[in-house]
């Protein structure tokens, strides 16, 4: 019935709109455009909920949101003090989960490859993070694949350019390939992506958390009122604080961006050139149809031939790693090789590396990729790109409106909320290191 009431509904607004004495507005033009567009799910679909909407916000069910949850990872999330499991003595406490994920790089790195263990600086929004010289180069720890951003995760259900966190959604089947060790054995535990993520990634970036480091660094009352149903046994412990982590992590929301602005009905906030840009990533680009829900992300992968890391620019890359197969080097499927996750398409212009292997630095150098659909990466074959990967015919105009639209209108300009005034522990953050210090003018 549901569907007949749709397929009646979306009738009118066809026969209201093909009216030619009727005065459409862009703002007609554009709700039209996401209300018709095949396969849409309308303009609610891609609408935000505040951040302290917390019934709202999608969450696993085996990590139900509250606020003790939330405040408590907020701190955990920026806080170096868990940070002791170092390769190096004098790096630890210096490194948080914000080193790779902070608000001035829209929740990403602001550089090519985030830098946790053995990094040092900060700059002005994270592009001063550098390798410190004085360590031993191979134990630092560093990712084979640009950072993901950690924004709008409550719209994803498995995290990882290859999607291998979260034991539901398209793991469900995978069970064969989980580990008993390692990162990928989180799995195990049941949870969706973000909580695996974030468990798996305390012990991967080398924090530790149990009853005497949670006393000493003065989160035990927090802890308690997070998880009074958890047994005291595993109650401080790296699982709860990656829960806590991850209850955060999904209230962190681009729901300031103008785009959501005017899906709430404020016409104003979108200028017409960013409207105009939005009718072709919801018409003519078919953006929308990977970029989808409120996050502008999808559970799909796809091979669209991008390029990896170039050795020159990064360090401890190995050309041969798995991990640039992508979603094969989970699943060992080959017909999922140089697959990658769709990604977010939020705060993209607050760290301007784009791809799985940073090879693209702007916005617009995407979409010209896009709309040209030729391949960078020789080691992808023509058989193995997605057959969504095919010319766009966008003209120049049209790059630049549409480029307007997802650098611009997709903007969260305060993502500064998210961070705490201060931590228990009182070190500094995102880094706590002496070089970060001076950069960011923390004492």
């Amino acid at each position: 019935m549901k569907s007949i009431y749709l397929g009646v509904a979306g009738l009118c607004l066809a026969l209201l709109f093909s009216c030619t004495d009727i005065d459409r507005s862009i703002d007609d033009e554009l709700r039209f455009e996401i209300n018709t567009a095949p396969g849409s799910q309308g303009l609610s679909s891609y609408r935000l909920p505040l951040s302290d909407q917390l019934g709202r916000i999608p969450q696993d069910p085996k990590n139900r949101l509250t606020q003790a949850k939330v405040e408590l990872g907020q701190l955990l999330f920026h806080e170096p003090g868990f940070a002791t499991k170092s390769e190096f003595l004098e790096m630890t406490q210096t490194y948080s989960c914000a080193s790779c994920h902070h608000a001035g790089g829209g929740f990403q790195a602001n550089v090519a490859q985030g830098i946790g263990d053995g990094g040092i600086g900060f700059g002005m929004a994270g592009e001063g993070r550098q390798v410190d010289l004085f360590v031993e180069m191979a134990k630092v720890d560093v990712q084979p694949l640009r950072t993901p951003s950690a924004m709008n995760v409550a719209y994803q259900t498995n995290l990882l350019w290859n999607g291998q966190f979260g034991a539901t959604a398209v793991n469900e089947g995978t069970e064969s390939q989980w580990p008993t060790e390692g990162p990928i054995s989180i799995n195990r535990l049941g949870y969706e992506g973000t909580e695996t993520q974030a468990i798996a990634g305390l012990d991967v970036h080398r924090h530790f958390f149990d009853a005497e480091s949670v006393d000493t660094m003065g989160y035990k009352e927090m802890f308690d009122k997070a998880f009074p149903d958890f047994p005291v046994a595993g109650r401080y412990s790296n699982e709860t604080a990656g829960l806590a982590i991850a209850a955060f992590e999904r209230t962190m929301l681009s729901n300031q961006a103008p785009f959501q602005k005017w899906l709430r009905g404020g016409s104003a906030w979108m200028s017409d050139a960013q409207k105009e840009g939005a009718k072709l990533f919801f018409g003519k680009a078919d953006c929308y149809s990977c970029h989808n829900g409120g996050g502008l992300a999808s559970m799909e992968f796809h091979a669209l031939g991008f390029n990896d890391f170039d050795p020159a620019l990064v360090v401890n890359f190995d050309p041969q790693d798995e991990a640039n197969k992508g979603r094969s080097s989970f699943t060992k499927n080959s017909d999922d090789d140089y697959k990658f996750k769709v990604p977010q398409l939020y705060n993209l212009r607050d760290s301007p590396f784009y791809g799985h292997g940073a090879s693209f630095t702007s916005v617009r150098d995407v979409i010209v990729y896009k709309n040209e659909a030729i391949s960078e990466n020789s080691k992808v074959s023509a058989s193995q790109l997605s057959p969504d990967f095919t010319p766009l015919g966008l003209s120049e105009e049209e790059i630049d409106l549409l480029t307007d639209f997802i650098e611009n209108a997709l903007y969260d300009p305060n993502l500064s909320r998210y961070e705490p005034s201060s931590l228990l522990s009182e070190m500094c953050f995102p880094n706590n290191d002496w070089m970060s210090k001076e950069d960011t003018g923390c004492e």
